[in-house]
């Protein structure tokens, strides 16, 4: 997994300077985009009724706000064209929906309407083999002195699978993400693997385990690769990846986010 680098500006001060000048940059400005967070997970042992979708746009380079997106109508049908319509919490930009019915292996569709366009995703719902057991290495790393957990689980043998893994440690002010395939442990077992080499004990680790498709597979392949593991991909990108969600009225003005379903495994293990 890769460790995000966040950007330094170096300000070369010339031997005879004795001021500091600031110089504001005039960066072009695109058009605001639709910015979607439908990330629809079901916790294993829960009914995975209550769910969420966040609406947003693009902003300036120099904003420290992020526009939210109210008046929007939100919904999505399955393949049996049930509708679930999500409602929006007042001047949130959160629409919400307590009566969803996840099932694995269905076709879902989701529709946003605002400002008069359609935004519209479809993706099939995923599922995850569990946890079976966390493992503590108190010689792991390159110098054999860091603690190491891994989470494993057992890979079906019968399809391909893919993964993402979520880390959220108590010593971090960061959250790691990685993904995985099962090209090489294809019905074996498997298992995801801590990334912080500073553990001790008594901290906390959060652990989740997302059942992925192929295609979220790659596009969250691409986004961590931009942004590092440090992250949230469930934020706005730093960049324009696309996802699966389109703009049926005006193709040209594409959403950014991704439309997403799938189980998930959440653990949280105490370092011994």
């Amino acid at each position: 997994m890769k460790k995000i680098l966040f950007p330094f500006l170096i300000l070369f001060i010339g031997l005879f300077s004795s001021c500091e000048e600031v110089i504001d940059l005039e960066l072009d400005s695109a058009a605001p985009r639709l910015v979607i967070e439908a990330s629809i997970v079901w916790i294993k042992g829960s009914t995975g009724n209550a769910q969420k979708i966040k609406l947003s746009t693009t902003t300036g380079y120099y904003d420290t706000e992020v526009p939210i997106v109210t008046g929007a109508t939100v919904f999505i049908t399955n393949s049996e064209n049930t509708v679930f319509d999500f409602e929006e919490i007042p001047n949130t930009g959160e629409y919400t929906c307590t009566t969803f019915e996840p099932e694995i292996g269905k076709t879902y569709t989701l529709n946003i309407i605002h400002n008069g366009e359609t935004y519209s995703g479809t993706e099939i719902f995923q599922s995850l083999a569990p946890i079976t057991r966390i493992e503590q290495n108190n010689n792991g790393g390159f110098t054999g002195k860091d603690i190491e957990i891994k989470a494993f689980f057992n890979d079906p043998a019968d399809a391909d699978n893919y993964y993402l893994y979520r880390y959220e440690y108590s010593n971090e002010a960061t959250v790691s993400y990685n993904v995985d395939d099962d090209r090489f442990s294809q019905g074996n077992e498997n298992s995801s693997r801590s990334q912080n080499d500073e553990l001790k004990a008594g901290d906390l680790i959060e652990l989740t385990h997302y059942g992925v498709s192929k295609q979220y597979y790659n596009y969250m392949n691409i986004l961590i690769g931009i942004i590092g593991n440090s992250g949230g991909p469930f934020q706005t990108p730093p960049a324009t990846i696309r996802g699966n969600i389109v703009n049926t009225t005006n193709p040209q003005n594409y959403p950014l986010g991704y439309f997403y379903l799938g189980e998930t495994d959440i653990r949280r293990y105490e370092i011994e």
